[in-house]
């Protein structure tokens, strides 16, 4: 089944395209990653994806049904209520954006509190049953200040997982991190992966993107130039564009 479904995506910014007819879409289990240049598109498609800017034109869908699609005039028509398709997803930034006044078992379960409207008591057996899995099990009590750039990352891995989504979106989970840290934060992402999450993951990690994903889409200048298999995308890619990006990334 498609999670998600994006058809003839356009973005501008002033005058500016950002994102020029895309379109994709991501199965049930999959785990895609999405490398390119910067200025490529990659986190505006994600922005777009997740509802935190609006495309002018194309169409979005989850779990097969609409959350944008094509009207009268060609141009983005949103539903006004757009709560049943957030439900479908969450979202792990670059800069983790806990809230720092709550502590890591307060910043797990409000969502599910407030949001989901499930009884703190669940959400908080839940939430302490992923802080264990994610390695924070004796961090529930601390408040983000007194983590690691690793540590928080992972508690904001298990925010978005308490949710229970379809899809989890990844916006360069690592770019904050030094290399030590990166490697807790993979480990985790790539466990999801075994466990078939489904996972949309914008990275830089280009090996990382080769031994996790089931498929790697590289964009430049606001369009699709190549995607496949992660060896026919990264090892032997057809287009020249993706060769040169892959060659300056390794020199």
């Amino acid at each position: 089944m498609n999670v998600l479904t994006i058809t003839g995506a356009q973005k501008s910014f002033a005058e500016l395209g950002v994102l020029k007819d895309i379109s994709l879409s991501v199965d049930e289990g999959e785990v895609v990653s999405v490398i390119g240049p910067s200025g490529s598109g990659k986190s505006t498609l994600l922005r777009c994806a997740t509802f935190l800017e609006t495309l002018d034109r194309g169409e979005i869908a989850y779990m097969g049904k609409k959350a944008a699609h094509s009207g009268p005039d060609g141009k983005s028509v949103y539903e006004k209520d757009l709560s049943p398709f957030r439900r479908c997803f969450g979202l792990v930034f670059q800069q983790f954006n806990l809230f720092p006044h709550r502590s890591v078992l307060q910043n797990v379960t409000d969502a599910p509190v407030r949001v989901q409207k499930r009884p703190r008591a669940e959400a908080e057996e839940e939430a302490r049953k992923l802080l264990g899995k994610l390695g924070l099990a004796d961090k529930a009590d601390a408040y983000p200040c007194q983590l690691s750039g690793g540590q928080q990352q992972r508690a904001s891995i298990a925010r978005a997982l308490a949710m229970k989504p379809e899809l989890l979106f990844f916006d360069e989970p690592t770019s904050a991190l030094d290399p030590e840290l990166t490697g807790e934060v993979l480990r985790v992402i790539r466990r999801l992966a075994e466990e078939k999450m489904t996972m949309v993951i914008v990275t830089h990690e280009m090996d990382f993107a080769r031994a996790v994903s089931d498929r790697v889409i590289f964009m430049d200048g606001g369009v699709i130039v190549e995607q496949g298999a992660p060896d026919d995308v990264l090892v032997n890619p057809t287009q020249e564009r993706t060769r040169q990006f892959l060659k300056s990334y390794q020199s």
